[in-house]
């Protein structure tokens, strides 16, 4: 059993859910993915020992140190050409208050109503862009996670410790 990328983020949108009980149903509207992927991710994640079946929780601190010390080998970010789209890493919130910008173009996920030009860096999953549209919250743990794919030392340490705080507040 391997995970998939889309599992991080079916698993990150449940750390935020804010409406109480959730269904397969519902997770696929606010995902943009299909029912059947959500299942499927939900299986792996109980599979990984990240996801507890009984009581539909995460086990947060297995799946916090497999964000920390697994994401960035398993999922590494493809970068390409400049194009635009919508900003992630340092250059998203909240590091983008805590971290000074370079000049540079900075990393975004490509979508065509992005407002921001930058170069390309894949988001864990196709439907990141719509999926963020509707959840603040799921945008700066996405954002935070992709500076630990892919940030330089200090930017991973931020992100590092800004995540693990977002955890266990909720």
């Amino acid at each position: 059993m391997i995970l998939k990328p889309q599992d991080i983020v079916i698993l990150l949108k449940l750390i935020v859910w804010h409406k109480g009980g959730w269904s397969y149903a519902m997770l696929s509207k606010e995902l943009f993915m299909s029912v059947s992927e959500v299942h499927k991710g939900i299986k792996r994640s109980v599979e990984a020992r990240l996801f507890n079946p009984e009581n539909k929780t995460i086990f947060k601190n297995a799946f916090e140190e497999y964000l920390i010390h697994g994401v960035k080998y398993a999922y590494p970010p493809h970068r390409g050409g400049q194009t635009r789209g919508i900003p992630t890493g340092y250059a998203a919130p909240p590091l983008n208050t805590m971290i000074s910008q370079p000049l540079d173009n900075p990393p975004v996920w490509p979508y065509p109503e992005g407002k921001i030009l930058g170069y390309e860096f894949s988001p864990l999953f196709r439907s990141v862009p719509k999926a963020i549209s509707i959840d603040n919250n799921l945008y700066e743990l996405l954002t935070l996670v992709d500076a630990i794919r892919d940030g330089r030392a200090r930017e991973r340490e931020i992100a590092i410790n800004e995540l693990k705080s977002r955890i266990k507040a909720k």
